[in-house]
Order: structure tokens, then C-alpha cells, then sequence
């Protein structure tokens, strides 16, 4: 196992287009981090910089304690899981598994003992004498990362693994994968758009956009303290809710009115100058049921019932605007609740740059 250090990483394609705009990044030794973001943010060309399989324009790599920006992917002691399992439809499971030690020209007793361990940890067992055309889709990825635990690798590296799979087994293929890097602790970097595999796989999360990384930190940190209105909307689910205003403070008191009168109740301590414009910050899950009077009225548009929750969308001053509800409730289109934000968990951000006040 090792450690991967980002220094200044930099990709620039055909002189002009940059990809990646100086990444530093420092993963210890044993840690699962997760680099998440929307299309096009570079997340996967920043993985594949690492694996060695795209060129580094600027910047260092480290694996370790050595400079790997000029070795070859087959030298760096990595191994990568990728989107399409990737498997040799003629090769048994036991084959393909085995096949990276067979390239090695290692001994027969070694692939078997190494196919053996993976196989036991994967339940695929009963399976190494089938071929993958007879395997379901999560097998088929089970037999993907086995290949890549028979190398005993230093860093493992997943390029969106679960993302062709149904989303009942995408939940128990992510509880699966975490379990085993709780049992290997081999450094893993994962890759996903997926913000909620993002937040229930990893130890750390480095969030991606337009090639630059916006935070870097534990999954309930990011929740919880966004450095910016891009990290809030990303990370959580549903989004954040976004209201445009302007700050008002009187008497001690503070709010945020919005153009139509509404007025967004802020915490004491809130930041914002008098008359400052802000971005007010809310998530669906942090807003409650108030009396008439209290908080900000929301006109119904739409009622979404999931079982576990209910999801309502409505208008506020123009804006939608999504409660979530572990209550039911019989809300109909076109009817008014009052929504007040819990306690102090509003978030504020500078209107000009997205900046967390």
C-alpha cells in the first residue's frame, strides 16, 4: 500500500484547452477517497493522469515515495476497475481473474492461491468455472475487481464501476465495495457523478468543477459547512435550495427580503452586511412546517411520495423551491404552507462569486 500525492497537476490539450487547472491533492496511506463532480469536470482524465494512461502536462505524481509522471501504467503497482467490466468472453472467471499473474509469468500455485483469496472475499466461488456471457451484471463487476485485488496493488483505482448496474444493485455493490477496502485498506481513489455513492463510500471527498477542486473533505463536512453555492448544490440530495435576496438587519434582527417582500428569517450570528446581495441557502430536509406567520409561504406545485419520505416542490416568490417530509401529508397543487428553516442550519453565499459567508 501507498500513498498518492497531487502536486500542481496540471492537462492541457492541444496547447489551449485546459482540463485540469493545477490539482493538488495528498492521499495517506490506506484512505478511500472519492473524486465526484458533473460531466466534463475532469475528474476521470484526473484518474487516468494517475494510472498513467493520459500524459501529465505540468505538475507532479507521486505514488509513494516516487515520481511516477514518466512510468509506464504497467510499472506504477496500480490497478484500475473501470466503467465496462472489461472481461475476456472466452476466459473463465478463474482465467480472467488469474490472468494479470499469468502476464507476470508468475507460478501456477501463486494465481491459484491469489484467485482462491479474491474469490473467497467476492463470493464468486461457485462461479470461477463459468464464463462471464453466464454471469448477471454484478457478478460480472465482482469478477472485475477481483482481477484487480489477485494483483495485490498498491493504490486501486475505480473509474465509475457501478454505473451500468440497476440501482438496487448499484446500493448493495457500493455496501460490498465498502466492506472491502475496510478489510484490504489498500489506498483506493474512486470516481463518480454520483454524489450519494460519493457520500456513503468515502473517507474523503474532493469535489471537482471545471477542472479545479472547489473542497476537499469528509463527506458531513461537505454537508454541512459548503465552501461555495456550487459544493452545496452538489453534494446532498435533494439539491439545496437556492432563494436571491437582499440582507436586511434591524433592531438585532436579520433576514434576507427577496424582490417580491418575502422575507428569509436568518440565524443570529448570520453573516451579510446591511443591504449586501446573497445567495439564501437551504436544504429541502432542514425545513419544517410552520404556522401562518412563521417562515415563508410555499405554493404546492407538485407532491412526490416515496414511502420513507415526501417530497414537496412549490414557488417561493418566483423561485421553486423542494421540502422533504418524513411525515405525510395530504398537500395538494395549488395550496399554501408555511415553511420555516430549522435553527441555524441556513447557509448564506456572496452573490457575486458563491462564496459561503
Amino acid at each position: 500500500m501507498a500513498s498518492v500525492e497531487l502536486h500542481d497537476v496540471r492537462k492541457v490539450y492541444g496547447g489551449s484547452i485546459t482540463a485540469i487547472h493545477g490539482v493538488d491533492v495528498e492521499i495517506p496511506d490506506g484512505e478511500f477517497v472519492v473524486l465526484v463532480g458533473p460531466s466534463g469536470c475532469g475528474k476521470s482524465t484526473l484518474l487516468r493522469m494517475i494510472a498513467g494512461l493520459e500524459d501529465i502536462t505540468g505538475g507532479e505524481v507521486r505514488i509513494g515515495a516516487k515520481r511516477v509522471n514518466e512510468l509506464p501504467a504497467k510499472d506504477r503497482d496500480i490497478a484500475m476497475v473501470f466503467q465496462s467490466y472489461a472481461l475476456y468472453p472466452h476466459m473463465t472467471v478463474r482465467e480472467n481473474m488469474g490472468f494479470s499473474l499469468r502476464l507476470r509469468k508468475a507460478p501456477k500455485d501463486e494465481i491459484d492461491r491469489g484467485v482462491a483469496n479474491a474469490a473467497q472475499i467476492l463470493g464468486l466461488t461457485p462461479y470461477l468455472d463459468r464464463l462471464p456471457r453466464h454471469l448477471s451484471g454484478g457478478q460480472r463487476q465482482r469478477v472485475a475487481m477481483g482481477r484487480a485485488i489477485v494483483r495485490n496493488p498498491q493504490v486501486f483505482l475505480f473509474d465509475e464501476p457501478l454505473s451500468n448496474l440497476d440501482a438496487k444493485l448499484r446500493v448493495q455493490m457500493r455496501t460490498e465495495l465498502k466492506a472491502l477496502h475496510q478489510r484490504l485498506k489498500t489506498t483506493s481513489i474512486y470516481v463518480t457523478h454520483d454524489q450519494v455513492e460519493a457520500m456513503t463510500l468515502a473517507d474523503r471527498i474532493v469535489v471537482l468543477h471545471d477542472g479545479k477542486v472547489e473542497q476537499i473533505g469528509a463527506p458531513l463536512d461537505l454537508y454541512d459547512r459548503p465552501a461555495n453555492q456550487f459544493v452545496a448544490g452538489f453534494i446532498g440530495s435533494p439539491a439545496m435550495n437556492f432563494l436571491g435576496g437582499t440582507v436586511r438587519r434591524s433592531n438585532g434582527a436579520a433576514a434576507v427580503a427577496m424582490v417580491d417582500g418575502t422575507r428569509l428569517p436568518l440565524p443570529a450570528g448570520a453573516k451579510g452586511g446591511d443591504g449586501q446581495q446573497v445567495v439564501y441557502g437551504v436544504r429541502p430536509e432542514h425545513l419544517a412546517l410552520g404556522d401562518s406567520g412563521m417562515g415563508f409561504p410555499l405554493v404546492v406545485s407538485v407532491v412526490e411520495p416515496t414511502g420513507a419520505d415526501t417530497l414537496v416542490f412549490g414557488t417561493v416568490g418566483g423561485s421553486e423551491v423542494c421540502a422533504v417530509f418524513d411525515e405525510r401529508h395530504a398537500f395538494k397543487p395549488g395550496e399554501t404552507v408555511h415553511l420555516a428553516p430549522k435553527g441555524d442550519r441556513v447557509h448564506v453565499f456572496n452573490a457575486d462569486d458563491g462564496a459561503a459567508l
